[in-house]
């Protein structure tokens, strides 16, 4: 509160003040929202889970995301600077529609983003809830739970926008690789001394790999892309405020990453041998902390809570910057920046209170769109590979791509099919491309396409390859 307060004394007047803290963070500040923003409550609570029900598989899984975002922020962070720069884009739709000269792309990229990240972030509340009803032994309700979570977040947003944002996630990125720390630390002198940890007295089957490659593949596929893909982390390729700031981002993100990852895969190995027999994987972390001091659980908690909380508040305010941007300024282009300011700002609490009503119907359905959410969102990715390295790419390629991809994979997860064995977003990303490809060569690309990437190419040049 008292950081989200200061935040609200140093924020300016305009969008870019409100929603990208304009331009002006710093490489300690840049790197550490990112990493909150991307490592969401599912590392603590489902990482050690999916370690504890499928083994070493895991560890496969979540470095092949972390490598391919490190590789996809080197590739792409500059371009994504530079043209923020360049054309004063806002959210990662606007920079589409800059690119393919046309408003509905932009829009049609909106509502994509819209329809898979609210469930996505109803779950963070969900995770929270259920933690706090667990721990609490049902002092604290589901409901009052996902309540709490959904306030902090309203005001995190709402308050200071981005700035606060940005410097909350900081505090919680902190907060959560600290207490990960000190959890494991405790485990290993409490429940394995004088071992080398987990590994001799695991059980020898959890260090195998166990998955199937269409598994694998489905569940890989999408979130190597995830610095493309989700506009909430995205739009962090924009705030830096300088070249520097932008390579300590990189870099500080990968070790966090890395350090984060192993140990979240460390704790699901040990819970196999401290709280073996679980009925439900994702038990493992509530079982684990229960077998603590209650103090390092509640340290543990408040960093799980964090870590849901600062990819909520991120999914929300980016969600309410696309809404006003790629939305109403789009198709209301007289609307003063003062007015889309305004819609993106009562965006906030509307969206987040449609995230805590839909994360109280607790619908199996939910885990299903969940799912969907990453599958759904890789339908951008032909699009933004496009904006950047092919000049014939064209506006009616990105729009029939994602519109006929989206419910191709929508349909594929409510239906659970699976063709020849391998996952909907394989699938998805499969026929999007096509459709992306044969759309554009059969259309008129924009006219500006070469100045576009000439500009962006001059720009790399200027700030990048001196």
């Amino acid at each position: 509160a008292a950081l989200s307060h200061l935040a609200r004394r140093r924020m300016g007047y305009g969008i870019e003040e409100y929603f990208l803290a304009n331009r002006r963070l710093g490489g300690f500040i840049s790197a550490m929202t990112y990493s909150a923003t991307t490592y969401s409550a599912f590392m603590m609570v489902g990482l050690v889970g999916l370690t504890y029900a499928s083994g070493v598989g895991s560890l496969g899984f979540e470095l092949a995301y972390l490598m391919g975002t490190v590789i996809l922020l080197v590739l792409f962070a500059p371009r994504y600077w530079v043209a923020g720069r360049l054309f004063g884009c806002v959210t990662p739709a606007e920079l589409l529609k800059v690119r393919y000269q046309n408003k509905w792309v932009g829009g049609v990229t909106a509502l994509l983003c819209l329809a898979m990240l609210i469930p996505y972030a109803s779950v963070q509340l969900m995770g929270v809830g259920y933690l706090m009803e667990t721990l609490s032994g049902g002092a604290i309700s589901y409901m009052t739970g996902t309540i709490i979570a959904a306030s902090i977040t309203v005001v995190y947003s709402w308050w200071a926008g981005l700035r606060s944002v940005a410097w909350t996630d900081a505090l919680q990125a902190c907060v959560m690789f600290i207490a990960s720390c000190i959890l494991l630390l405790f485990v290993w002198l409490r429940f394995f001394p004088g071992s080398t940890f987990a590994f001799e007295a695991v059980r020898p089957e959890m260090l195998r790999v166990s998955w199937s490659f269409p598994m694998f593949l489905g569940l890989t596929l999408p979130w190597a892309f995830f610095a493309l893909t989700n506009p909430q982390v995205a739009q962090r390729m924009y705030v830096p405020k300088n070249v520097q700031s932008l390579r300590r981002m990189i870099l500080g993100f990968a070790v966090f990453g890395f350090v984060y990852t192993v140990i979240c895969f460390i704790l699901g190995l040990a819970a196999t041998v401290v709280v073996p027999g679980l009925k439900v994987a994702d038990n493992a972390m509530p079982e684990l902390l229960r077998r603590v001091p209650p103090l390092l659980a509640l340290v543990v908690f408040l960093s799980i809570t964090a870590a849901a909380v600062s990819t909520l508040n991120s999914i929300i305010l980016t969600l309410s910057s696309m809404f006003g941007r790629d939305i109403i300024k789009a198709f209301e282009p007289a609307t003063s920046e003062s007015r889309e300011l305004f819609w993106g700002k009562l965006f906030i609490p509307i969206l987040t209170v449609a995230c805590l009503i839909f994360a109280q119907l607790k619908l199996g359905l939910i885990a299903v769109m969940s799912a969907m959410a990453s599958g759904g969102l890789l339908l951008q990715l032909p699009a933004i590979v496009g904006c950047f390295f092919w000049k014939r790419a064209t506006a009616a390629g990105a729009i029939w791509s994602m519109v006929v991809g989206g419910v191709l994979v929508g349909v594929m997860y409510v239906l659970n099919l699976k063709p020849l064995e391998h996952w909907p977003a394989v699938w998805g990303l499969l026929i999007c491309t096509a459709i992306f490809v044969s759309v554009s060569l059969a259309t008129s690309p924009p006219k500006d396409t070469a100045s576009f990437m000439e500009k962006v190419s001059e720009g790399l040049k200027a700030h990048f390859w001196r």
